[in-house]
C-alpha cells in the first residue's frame, strides 16, 4: 500500500556541503530540511558556538513520487545523492522528522539530549570562564543550556549557574 502525499527522503550531500544543497534544492522550489544545532568549539583557549548539521552530510527532501521526479535531485550543486532501496528513493518513517522539529528552540536549532551525564553531588571541573578549574558539585539541570554548580568559596557553598558546556566529570 503507498503512501499518499509528500514523504521524506534523506540526500547525502558533499563533504561540509550541507547548506549549498538546502539552498539549491530549495531554489527548485522543493521542500527541504537541514536540521543544525549549535556546538561548543574549543581552539587556542577561545570558545565559540557554531550551528552544524545534526547529520554530517545529509539533509532531508519532501517529495510526492506519484507527481513529481526526483532524478533531478542527483544534479543538484552540492548533493551527491539521494538514498536509495534498490531503484526507488527510501521513504524517512514517518514521524522522525516531526519529532527532530518538536526539539527545536525558538531559533530553528535542536535541542540535544536534555539529560546530564552527572549524578546530583558529582564532583566536576569548571572548564572555562571566571571559575575556570575549579572543582565543585554537580546540583542540578537549570534549563536546557545552564547547570548548576555548588562551589566552595569564601568559606560557604555558593551555588553558581554555568553554561552546560563549562562543565566536565572532575578527575
Amino acid at each position: 500500500m503507498s503512501q499518499l502525499g509528500p514523504r521524506w527522503y534523506v540526500v547525502r550531500t558533499h563533504p561540509q556541503a550541507e547548506a549549498k544543497a538546502l539552498f539549491n534544492l530549495m531554489r527548485q522550489e522543493l521542500t527541504a530540511y537541514l536540521p543544525r544545532y549549535i556546538k561548543r568549539r574549543r581552539h587556542a583557549r577561545r570558545t565559540d558556538y557554531v550551528p552544524v548539521p545534526l547529520f554530517p552530510r545529509y539533509l532531508f527532501v519532501a517529495l510526492d513520487l506519484a507527481v513529481s521526479g526526483w532524478r533531478q535531485i542527483r544534479s543538484t550543486i552540492g548533493v551527491a545523492d539521494i538514498v536509495c532501496n534498490g531503484a526507488q528513493p527510501t521513504p524517512v518513517p514517518v514521524g522522525v522528522i516531526e519529532s527532530i522539529r518538536a526539539r527545536e528552540d525558538e531559533n530553528g536549532w535542536v535541542r540535544l539530549s536534555l539529560a546530564h551525564p552527572f549524578a546530583k553531588g558529582a564532583p566536576v571541573r569548571i572548564l572555562d570562564g571566571a571559575f575556570a578549574d575549579q572543582i565543585g558539585l554537580f546540583d542540578a539541570a537549570a534549563d536546557a543550556q545552564r547547570v548548576a554548580v555548588l562551589l566552595d568559596l569564601l568559606g560557604r557553598q555558593v551555588r553558581v549557574l554555568l553554561p552546560e558546556g563549562f562543565v566536565a566529570h572532575a578527575a
